[in-house]
């Protein structure tokens, strides 16, 4: 489906990193995980990312100090937001500011697909 396009998870709870990469290789796209988003940034991977799936909060440089960064960079990659401790509020903050999607935790695998189907073209 997705023609391994690359999709970077940046999320510094360990068990998302061990999960969702598998979820979205279900979904037929290639996964890169990082702790955090100096790694991310580090990282021979920016420059072949198709999509970012970032969690808010982190330690460190958060996830919309990261989108904020790529911008200043002008890099240009399609951000999914995931977050445990959102509201709605944020959520309108988050998608304003360029966000394709801002999902909150626990989330289902048809949301996801959606948000990937709105961020990325798929066949």
């Amino acid at each position: 489906m997705g023609t391994h396009l690359l999709v970077s998870v940046v999320d510094d709870d360990e068990s998302v990193r061990e999960s969702l990469p598998d979820l979205i290789k279900e979904f037929g796209f290639a996964v890169q995980a990082f702790a955090s988003a100096q790694a991310f940034l580090a990282s021979p991977y920016l420059d072949l990312t198709h999509c970012l799936i970032l969690d808010v909060a982190m330690p460190g440089m958060s996830g919309p100090d990261l989108q904020r960064e790529l911008l200043r960079r002008d890099y240009r990659i399609p951000v999914i937001f995931i977050t445990a401790h959102g509201d709605a509020s944020e959520q309108a903050k988050l998608l304003n500011s360029g966000a394709v999607e801002c999902l909150f935790k626990p989330f289902s695998e048809a949301q996801l697909l959606k948000a990937l189907s709105a961020a990325l073209p798929l066949d």
